[in-house]
């Protein structure tokens, strides 16, 4: 019994730490390319680039399938 549970840990270990290097390599940041500060606009799920451009920080949008997502430049 006492070794089931000892296995039981480790796997539950295991997929918690798969679990964390998933969502850790999802980012949309990882695959924005380089750019000058305030010219990307970037949203919870995506970015595009800022029409038009701006200082970083403020407030901007993106057109997403529907309609306008609030992001902010970056």
């Amino acid at each position: 019994m006492g070794r089931d549970v000892s296995t039981m840990k480790r796997w539950r270990l295991l997929g918690l730490i798969v679990m964390v290097a998933a969502l850790a390599s999802s980012s949309a940041r990882a695959q924005v390319p380089p750019h000058q500060p305030g010219t990307i606009c970037f949203t919870p799920y995506f970015w595009c680039w800022a029409q038009p451009p701006g200082p970083p920080g403020a407030y901007c949008g993106c057109p997403g399938p529907y309609g306008w997502v609030q992001g902010i430049l970056g």
